[in-house]
């Protein structure tokens, strides 16, 4: 064989071997991690089963080309800082939160280190410097338009209790964004002619006499403010008010298909879900303070009848002619 024969088949020879080598090398496994402030049970992982299904819409699957690392706190928001940290040393590619307090807690354990959180509202608890540009490392989607959402489950209660005069509104002292909404919902109560009766407590061992003494201030219902605390105990909240005979607004779906009365919100699934947006967005290169925040654009108003015929309520047909969804 010539020399120059030689020379070309030794050139495609090591061309093909550099192609089979490449189609060999396995893809980039990147690495996301799941901080969860709950335990994982059946509400919280259809959260987590919606931002996996987001996942793999952008192509990412399990095994393949991403590999999730779940952390979770139980319930005690005092360990959302040590889990934060073991991510941090894991070097993550990215952490996923869908709770304010966890959220926090991932901010202050990295600068680096990506963060997409799903749901808290992130301009009144600081997370963010602003919705546009949220600067630093963290961007993702809220459920919460701001604290005047409370305005609107102030009216929706008082069109499905026509006769009620005294609202209580329940809210965790913990919280940063409660006492913003409270302040709300006084100012809505005014316009509503409707008067609030403001019950803060501490933790899910203070429901029951947060309850008894709503029925001792004869409140007509009660509005429920969003944090994880009463997210993470829907159905002890449902049945609470049940037996205070008490009608009952909710800020998520979920706490309607746990037996509560009424729920005016974003879909939570659907948010994680969208969360996925953003993992890939940074994976492929995007700084996370240059992806501006996703707010909600509907909201979904969800009635319980079950609920209401044990209450001894009737719905108005105007509300359930607006309910995107009516369980029965």
């Amino acid at each position: 064989m010539k020399p120059v024969k030689l020379l070309v088949v030794a050139a495609l020879g090591i061309f093909v071997a550099a192609l089979a080598t490449e189609a060999q090398q396995p893809a980039k496994v990147h690495r996301i991690a799941w901080l969860g402030l709950a335990s994982p049970g059946p509400e919280v992982l259809r959260i987590v089963d919606a931002f996996r299904q987001g996942l793999r819409e952008r192509g990412y699957m399990e095994g393949q080309n991403v590999a999730l690392e779940y952390r979770w706190a139980h319930g005690r928001v005092e360990r959302l800082p040590d889990l934060a940290a073991e991510l941090v040393r894991l070097k993550v590619d990215i952490i996923v939160v869908a709770n304010t307090p966890g959220a926090h807690a991932a901010k202050r354990a990295t600068t680096t280190i990506p963060i997409v959180f799903v749901g808290p509202d992130p301009l009144s608890t600081g997370l963010v410097a602003s919705l546009g540009r949220p600067g630093g490392n963290i961007t993702g989607v809220t459920l919460f338009p701001g604290p005047e959402i409370v305005g609107k489950y102030l009216q929706l209660i008082k069109e499905a209790v026509p006769k009620v005069s005294r609202v209580a509104v329940l809210w965790n002292q913990g919280s940063q964004m409660a006492p913003l909404m409270v302040r709300e919902a006084e100012v809505a109560a005014r316009a509503l002619q409707l008067q609030v009766r403001s019950v803060g407590v501490r933790g899910a061992d203070e429901f029951e006499g947060a309850f008894a003494a709503m029925t001792k201030e004869r409140a007509g219902a009660v509005v429920v403010l969003a944090d994880p605390v009463s997210f993470l105990h829907q159905k002890q909240l449902a049945e609470l008010a049940a037996r205070s005979r008490l009608p009952a607004m909710y800020p998520l779906t979920e706490h309607v298909e746990a037996g509560g009365l009424m729920a005016y919100s974003a879909n939570f699934a659907e948010a994680a879900r969208r969360a996925a947006i953003y993992v890939d967005k940074i994976l492929k290169g995007a700084k996370p303070g240059d992806l501006p925040v996703e707010q909600p654009t509907k909201f979904e108003l969800v009635v319980n009848l079950k609920t209401a015929k044990a209450l001894g309520l009737t719905i108005p047909q105007s509300i359930l002619i607006w309910a995107d969804r009516v369980i029965e």
